[in-house]
């Protein structure tokens, strides 16, 4: 998580600097260095993961007003009174992780988390903070308030899972005996007609093959249509991969970049090693020294087995592969 701290004292930088010892982060003070309070928040809003504000509450809540956009982007923003006694989350207590941060801020120096979001207030399973710390995205945020009312007023929540997870349900959660009854659902293929909360595990890798001079845009619709087919869920995807020919092709680097992948490019010699069975091509071994470049990437950069085999269509050829995936219900014992 990438934090910056803002101060408006000196006793208040003097605690900005101690929390940034104990969580990382760049510390400025409102007034120093050409500092002001709308743009530092502007600044930070786009860049950072948290915004720290030591002082008071109603400056920061107006500062960042302008800003806020959804519980699903907006970053965490975290309010410490300059004497260090309240550690107060102010925006993404759960999707944002301003409430964890607000308690390790807390522990840092001695004061006190007032964390006001009714889950947590009422001692009930969070999904959306659950699902932050199985490293997941939630594909509808809106419903995650369905989720919660139901925990809230007493009710039963069901859940189906791709993967089993670790550890006992928490109060009120139980496993549906029929997927399509499930309130949320633990998925890399969501089911769109579903009511259902999906929550999407960022643990598989694009193996990319593609002929030479593709540009970005046909690598994007390759990519939409190859999801549609699938029925994968673009978020899940969390890295690319593709032979060590391909390094300067600048199609695929705009596609990456666009999408916000990591793209790891292996040699021929180190894709011919991936463990594993895989689609056999004459006419890309000729080329490539290699039989298949799209899954035998993707395994050696996920360090897993191919869910989604040779995908072809106007010389783009992708295929999936997953990272290992342990999910548990025991994330925050302790």
């Amino acid at each position: 998580m990438t934090c910056a701290y803002l101060a408006f004292t000196s006793k208040g930088l003097a605690l900005a600097r101690k929390l940034a010892a104990a969580q990382p982060g760049a510390v400025a003070r409102c007034g120093e260095n050409g500092v002001t309070l709308a743009n530092w928040t502007a600044a930070q809003f786009a860049q950072s993961d948290a915004l720290v504000f030591v002082g008071a509450v109603g400056i920061a809540v107006r500062a960042i007003a302008p800003h806020c956009r959804s519980k699903a982007t907006d970053p965490a923003v975290v309010v410490l009174d300059e004497c260090g006694r309240f550690a107060i989350p102010l925006l993404s207590g759960h999707l944002g992780g301003a409430n964890d941060l607000a308690r390790r801020l807390a522990k840092a120096c001695g004061a006190v988390p007032v964390i006001t979001t009714a889950t947590d207030a009422n001692g009930v399973f969070a999904v959306d903070e659950w699902a932050k710390h199985q490293h997941c995205l939630v594909a509808e945020p809106a419903r995650i308030k369905k989720v919660s009312s139901a925990l809230l007023a007493g009710r039963t929540v069901r859940f189906a899972s791709d993967w089993p997870i670790q550890g006992t349900p928490p109060a009120g959660v139980e496993p549906a005996g029929d997927a399509a009854q499930a309130s949320f659902a633990l998925t890399i293929t969501p089911t769109m007609t579903s009511n259902a909360l999906h929550i999407i595990p960022r643990i598989a890798v694009l193996g990319i093959g593609c002929k030479r001079g593709t540009p970005a845009d046909k690598l994007a619709d390759a990519f939409a249509a190859f999801c549609a087919e699938t029925k994968l869920a673009p978020q899940s995807i969390a890295a690319a991969a593709s032979i060590d020919l391909k390094k300067d092709e600048l199609g695929l680097a705009e596609f990456g970049q666009k999408q916000g992948w990591p793209v790891t490019f292996y040699t021929a010699d180190e894709l011919r090693a991936a463990p594993g069975q895989f689609a056999h091509s004459d006419f890309v071994q000729s080329i490539t020294g290699v039989d298949n470049v799209c899954e035998r990437a993707a395994v050696l950069a996920a360090g897993g087995p191919v869910w989604a085999h040779k995908w072809a269509r106007d010389g783009v050829t992708f295929a999936v592969a997953l990272r290992p995936f342990t999910p548990d219900w025991r994330w925050n014992d302790g």
